[in-house]
């Protein structure tokens, strides 16, 4: 910090000042000789006038001219402290860089390390698999690029796991809420084999669509014909065969009341056909209100409110939090998250509807999502800290993998080794 203010507390700008000169006394007597024993011829006069910081001093006489600098020398530049001084400017810029500063970086640092904290700890005993997981699957399981093999093979992954659900992406959806069949030729025969091969897995239908919120494109949920289109192409999917509908529509704002219509007419549906309702649900505020401050800066929400979250919990079936991309740096602030985002959502959601905390089976390094923090591990300790210090004895709970075609063996074996035991 730059400490230029005098002790009164005001800006010191003052430069060197112009020294005050000899007052004209008469002459200078000689200084006496060693040479001489004291007498003297007279009064000597002075040699020329003696500079002071550059200036010559007051003549002799009133009558001589004016003083003027002495040739070859000229006033000396203020030191460089001085030149500083007179740029309060450059103090104020300063102070508000570090203001700003403080304001960012301290809640910051506050944040992680609250986050890091809540990372600490051992989960309870018994916080393990209840056998109702779930995974998200890719279209290519629907649309005739997975044959009889795959199946086989995806049935010895799952084997040895808690997953009895499997959201397999159907849509995407059109932006009028219609559903083309070309876009799923094979769910029939999908849904057979995984029968055939994993009998008591359900297989619901994942229907996603972008949300238009006010934007040139997408599906525009304040519209009722989209909203009744979305339920019949829901409809049209149940008469295939699925034994569910997976809704995920992004970018959804907290407290849209047209979602929530939505998934009043999907629920009598479903409830209709003995099917489930189920949804991919944003994340939820870690400090109040902050999906606000999301939804005033940026066009893609990333948070919704803890009671907007219970509101929809209360109309679905099962819930699965997309507790990932979270822009964490490391791997105990993530696990910390995923711990915050377990309590949170186990506090608003009825013991009468599954809650499942996602896992990324995926590796990215963006501002969004840095994959050395963003682990399986620690999204599975976090979930389990969260529902050690929230509900242990919850039993519609679980753990949702996502994607399957990104999955890696490490992905795997952390899932298995952390919560499947």
């Amino acid at each position: 910090m730059d400490h230029t203010e005098s002790r009164d507390g005001t800006d010191d700008t003052r430069t060197t000042p112009e020294p005050e000169s000899a007052p004209a006394s008469g002459p200078t007597p000689a200084p006496e000789s060693a040479s001489t024993s004291g007498s003297a011829s007279g009064p000597t006069p002075a040699s020329g006038p003696t500079p002071t910081s550059g200036y010559v001093s007051e003549p002799e006489s009133a009558s001589d001219p004016a003083p003027q600098p002495a040739p070859g020398r000229q006033p000396q530049p203020a030191p460089e402290s001085a030149r500083k001084r007179r740029r309060p400017w450059v103090r104020r810029v300063r102070r508000a860089v570090l203001v700003l500063a403080l304001v960012l970086i301290v809640p910051l640092v506050a944040v992680e390390t609250a986050l890091r904290v809540n990372y600490m700890g051992d989960p309870a005993d018994g916080t393990y698999t209840r056998d109702r997981d779930a995974m998200w699957l890719g279209h290519a399981w629907v649309d005739g690029r997975k044959k009889d093999a795959d199946v086989t093979a995806l049935a010895g992954r799952l084997e040895d796991t808690g997953v009895r659900d499997l959201y397999v992406h159907t849509g995407p959806l059109e932006h009028d809420g219609t559903l083309p069949r070309s876009v799923y030729p094979r769910a029939r025969w999908f849904i057979d084999a995984v029968h055939r091969e994993l009998p008591g897995v359900r297989v619901q239908a994942f229907l996603g669509d972008v949300l238009a919120n006010g934007g040139p494109e997408g599906l525009e949920l304040s519209d009722a014909a989209t909203r009744a289109e979305v339920v019949r192409s829901a409809g049209q999917v149940l008469d295939t065969g699925y034994e569910g509908v997976h809704l995920d529509l992004e970018p959804l704002h907290s407290g849209d009341g047209h979602y929530l219509d939505l998934l009043d007419d999907l629920r009598e549906l479903t409830k209709g056909r003995d099917a489930q309702l189920s949804v991919a649900a944003h994340q939820i505020d870690p400090l109040p209100h902050l999906h606000s401050v999301a939804g005033f800066v940026a066009d893609h929400p990333k948070w919704w409110s803890q009671e907007f979250f219970g509101q929809v919990a209360r109309r679905v079936d099962q819930i699965a939090v997309m507790s990932y991309d979270t822009a964490r740096l490391f791997e105990s602030t993530y696990g910390g998250y995923v711990a915050q985002q377990t309590s949170l959502a186990l506090e608003v959601t009825p013991p009468t509807t599954h809650l499942l905390m996602g896992l990324p089976f995926y590796y990215e390094s963006n501002p969004s999502h840095w994959g050395h923090a963003e682990t399986v591990g620690a999204a599975v300790r976090g979930a389990r800290l969260g529902l050690s210090r929230t509900d242990p004895d919850r039993e519609l709970f679980g753990l949702a993998p996502y994607i399957d075609f990104a999955a890696t063996e490490t992905n795997w074996r952390e899932f298995k080794d952390g919560w499947v035991r």
